[in-house]
């Protein structure tokens, strides 16, 4: 696969059984649709409201960052934010085939929701570690 952002391979990288594709250029990390899902909930992070409702139909969050394509069905992605204080500026498929993450917007994402949810603090620190090692998170 091609990375939406700097148009490198990428490479497939695995964690419980979730495949993620990651730019070892740019350092940005593609999620098929429900991988990020999958990936927070094998943790124990809650994700809910982490999306807007409805996300793929939400209006877009204007930014000076150039649009990306989707490297799944080449369209081009609209821009939405996630999260809070800050929000991160993601790019998702309208199609709905997947989320794109600019290197270390992940693990923003991952750290606002660790200090969220107390419980399950091992499986934090085991994703938090996983993505210190090889997505060179700075957490």
């Amino acid at each position: 696969m091609r990375c939406p952002s700097c148009k490198c391979d990428m490479i497939v990288v695995e964690h419980n059984k979730i495949e993620l594709d990651y730019c070892t250029n740019c350092l940005g990390i593609w999620f098929d649709s429900q991988e990020l899902e999958l990936l927070l909930n094998s943790t124990g992070l809650d994700s809910r409201g982490l999306f807007p409702s409805n996300t793929i139909n939400s209006p877009e969050t204007r930014s000076p960052e150039k649009k990306r394509r989707c490297p799944i069905c080449t369209k081009q992605m609209k821009k939405t934010t996630i999260g809070q204080q800050p929000e991160i500026l993601i790019d998702i498929c309208q199609r709905g085939d997947g989320l794109w993450f600019d290197g270390g917007e992940i693990a923003s994402l991952i750290k606002q929701l660790a200090d969220k949810t107390s419980s399950n603090r091992n499986s934090q620190q085991q994703i938090l570690d996983f993505l210190r090692e090889t997505f060179k998170a700075q957490i």
